[in-house]
């Protein structure tokens, strides 16, 4: 997924219907990140692990061991979505749409017939002309819309059910051998948007989205809860006479009304083009998504078609797919419809097709003289390094900041002992326990968190990984300082910016 391009300088009023349009790669991109992973086989690991972005369950249920930390990524479960935003008013009667799309799960299990004819259920079934079938969880596109006038009746809002019905579908297999069968359980939510006014011609817009069904008993496993869960669940915000303000990068006159907005569990960003090309930044429809993205996100032009991982880059994955064996295609193949799409895109894909995957470029900028050491690049005078490079802004700069644990401010050069936490960490890095480790940098994450980058002591390639700026990452509780501060020196708590 790249960035998106500049806005543009269309004027004229599209219907919203055409602006989800225009995010609909997007949109879909987010709906199916994580559904399958490459080796995109029933048998890999990593598919015994899904669905995690935009996941909701009933309350009760994500609530049994205590209330859940809003943020907003989407990345951990949650009851509800909340989304904040602003949006002016360009005609009297302007109305908002909100789209809200998911994953409905769906259970397919193959199931063999006996001697006597009964069914009995297998976890594979290799019928006469030789086509595997394979148990497997599957998932259903599923949307809903609601409509909301910006008139003087907006604040109190509209509230509407969402959900899907349940329902069991039998698909027999050729020869008698046996018969698949797709079971849907009922999902129910809502969703509810309102308009607060902040002047004649700005709305402050919430989007909430709610499950409201039935949980299962609190200690039922997440793979069992996920039957009756929301899946990826995002909406698309878009309408007739309004424009909607960037939260990244919003107008100084907008700025404390934007850091008002709450966003939990998910985050807005422009989307499509902008209606008025300049500065600052609108547009006519918004992705609010559970994955962090940038304003104006479109799927890379060169991608022939989505992978499921955003998080890799399709030329590696298209070598790796091209790499499997028979017998791991036809297991894909047997695994999931999706999987068997992107073999049969990847076989016939041309060498044309496949070239452009090795790289583009969107932008050329003048070259700069190289900074000495420790030092920024070069700006001309008067200028200041981009935002996104370090010294660019007044925030977070990893190389030098410093986070204070046991006392000890940490930061790059520091040496700790590695100490993950049992719940909630990463299954690698528990593998990791007691080793030694440098500290390479201190990130901020947009949800207010902090993570230190470190280097193993005893990694042979830690030097390898520097230079390719491949690091592990943990947060402070879970590293032990090996050596006291030696001088005073500003540190960074998260209490301190609360």
């Amino acid at each position: 997924m790249a960035d998106g391009p500049a806005a543009s300088t269309a004027t004229a009023d599209v219907s919203p219907h055409a602006d989800f349009e225009q995010v609909g790669a997007v949109a879909d991109a987010v709906l199916y990140e994580g559904y399958l992973l490459y080796p995109y086989r029933r048998s890999s690991a990593k598919n015994r692990v899904r669905w995690q972005f935009g996941v909701l369950f009933p309350r009760d249920w994500v609530e049994a061991d205590g209330p859940v930390t809003p943020t907003v990524s989407g990345s951990a479960d949650s009851w509800y979505q909340r989304t904040e935003c602003l949006a002016r008013i360009r005609r009297p009667d302007a109305t908002v749409r909100v789209r809200l799309r998911y994953l409905q799960m769906q259970r397919k299990q193959v199931q063999e017939t006996g001697p006597e004819g009964g069914n009995r259920d297998v976890p594979s079934l290799r019928t006469a002309d030789g086509t595997v079938h394979l148990t497997f969880d599957e998932a259903v596109p599923r949307e809903a819309e609601v409509t909301l006038r910006l008139d003087e009746r907006a604040h109190h809002g509209t509230t509407v059910p969402v959900g899907a019905p349940g329902g069991t579908d039998v698909e027999p297999l050729p020869g008698d051998a046996g018969r698949v069968v797709r079971v849907r359980e009922e999902l129910r939510g809502s969703v509810t948007v309102t308009a607060e006014r902040l002047a004649p011609d700005l709305v402050r817009l919430q989007v909430r989205t709610t499950h409201t069904g039935l949980a299962p008993a609190p200690r039922t496993a997440r793979d069992e809860a996920l039957s009756g869960a929301f899946i990826a669940t995002h909406t698309l915000i878009g309408g007739d006479g309004v424009e909607f303000v960037s939260l990244i990068d919003p107008p100084a006159a907008l700025r404390d009304q934007v850091r008002a907005c709450r966003n939990e569990f998910t985050f807005p960003v422009l989307g499509g083009v902008s209606s008025l090309g300049g500065d600052p930044p609108t547009a006519r429809v918004l992705l609010s998504a559970p994955i962090i993205l940038p304003d104006h996100p479109q799927v890379a032009p060169e991608s022939p078609g989505d992978l499921h991982d955003a998080a890799e880059i399709d030329e590696i994955l298209t070598l790796r797919t091209m790499l499997l064996t028979d017998e791991e295609k036809r297991e894909a193949r047997a695994t999931d419809p999706r999987a068997a799409a992107i073999l049969d895109r990847v076989d016939t894909m041309p060498p044309e097709v496949f070239a452009r995957l090795h790289g583009a470029v969107r932008s050329l900028t003048p070259a700069r003289p190289a900074a000495p050491p420790g030092e920024h690049p070069a700006a001309p005078p008067g200028e200041r390094p981009a935002w996104w490079q370090e010294g660019g802004d007044d925030g977070p700069a990893p190389a030098t900041d410093t986070v204070l644990v046991d006392g000890v401010p940490l930061g790059g050069g520091s040496r700790v002992r590695l100490r993950p936490r049992g719940r909630g960490a990463d299954a690698q890095d528990m593998f990791l326990a007691g080793r030694t480790a440098e500290v390479a940098a201190v990130f901020h994450d947009v949800d207010g968190s902090v993570h230190l980058a470190v280097t193993l002591d005893d990694d042979p390639a830690s030097e390898l990984h520097t230079w390719y700026g491949r690091f592990h990452y943990f947060r402070p509780d879970e590293l032990e300082p090996l050596e006291p501060a030696r001088e005073p020196a500003p540190s960074y708590t998260p209490a301190a910016e609360a």
